[in-house]
């Protein structure tokens, strides 16, 4: 769906992308991961043709990217950056003038896609407020709204959940697996990393404008081949496990092998208390932490999103 081989992109003397070779699959719901700064928006301007590359290959949807923009961006939704939008008009309003620049359709048809939309991503109930009115939460919603319309084949989102509260991130990512089940392919960036890790099927991770890392998150995340031990009595564990701790955060230790039955045996037997006991796996931020080092950084500052000031775009799949 997404390839680039070599893609780079210099500002002056800065180096913003460095050579990344992307490779997103038909269903993927892929996490493009990284800090702020490390060039993912950047990326994504490259993938959609707003910014041009200075060297290197991209193609959507089998397509060559820019200059097959018109055939490509029919079928690709998009929100990058946040969402733009005409302050004075309603959502409704601004999702038909963003509708009829694209296919257009008859009018009724119209309405029954963004009545479909509006629901989806939860204004129904505040279509014909002025989007002067709207929270950040809303304007993103309504961004995602607009990249819904035409029930593109790929979504390339930037921060999607961005200004939205616990419910409204759960709700957005219920929306993108039900649209990835009925067969859309997903590209998302994103600083929230327990979001990634619940969502995403692949990730890639920049660092200073490199691909790190690039894999399945099932693969990233496989269990190590040892085992973690939960116990309130760790200090009695790591006595009677001497020799076998590979380590030890708190009340958790991490015992070489994979033998839970044999462990849970004798600790139960020795009067420890066990309070979770399992295989033991890396998270997906002690992976992107991982990659970084490797990398040479010493860390992966946090990432903020955009500020409302910054420069904005809001695409349906017009060309």
């Amino acid at each position: 769906m997404i390839r680039t081989s070599g893609l780079t992109k210099s500002f002056g003397q800065i180096l913003a992308v460095d050579g990344i070779d992307l490779d997103v699959r038909e269903g993927d719901i892929y996490g493009f991961l990284g800090a702020n700064g490390s060039g993912k928006t950047t990326t994504v301007r490259m993938l959609l043709g707003l910014v041009l590359a200075s060297s290197g290959e991209i193609e959507v949807l089998g397509k060559r990217m820019p200059k097959q923009a018109k055939i490509v961006l029919p079928r690709v939704g998009a929100l990058v950056e946040g969402p733009g939008a005409y302050p004075h008009l309603s959502g409704r309003r601004n999702l038909a003038l963003s509708d009829a620049a694209g296919v257009g359709g008859s009018r009724s048809d119209r309405t029954v896609r963004i009545d479909a939309v509006l629901d989806q991503v939860g204004l129904a109930g505040v279509d014909n407020r002025p989007v002067k009115a709207y929270s950040l939460g809303m304007r993103q919603r309504l961004g995602l709204a607009s990249a819904l319309l035409r029930k593109p084949e790929l979504l390339i989102l930037d921060e999607p959940t961005n200004g939205l509260d616990p419910q409204g991130i759960r709700e957005i990512r219920d929306l993108l697996l039900a649209l990835h089940a009925g067969g859309t392919t997903v590209f998302l960036s994103s600083h929230l990393l327990a979001e990634v890790e619940q969502l995403c099927t692949r990730v890639g991770v920049l660092d200073r404008g490199r691909l790190v890392l690039q894999d399945q998150l099932d693969i990233l995340t496989a269990p190590t081949g040892n085992s973690v031990v939960r116990t309130p009595d760790v200090d009695r564990a790591h006595a009677l496990l001497d020799g076998r701790v590979l380590g030890k955060d708190g009340d958790r230790l991490t015992v070489a092998g994979t033998d839970a039955a044999t462990l849970n045996v004798l600790l139960v037997r020795e009067g420890i208390r066990v309070s979770e006991l399992g295989p033991d796996r890396r998270t997906l931020e002690q992976v992107v932490l991982e990659a970084a080092t490797n990398s040479g950084s010493d860390r992966i500052p946090a990432v903020t999103p955009s500020r409302p000031d910054q420069p904005a775009a809001t695409f349906g799949v017009s060309g």
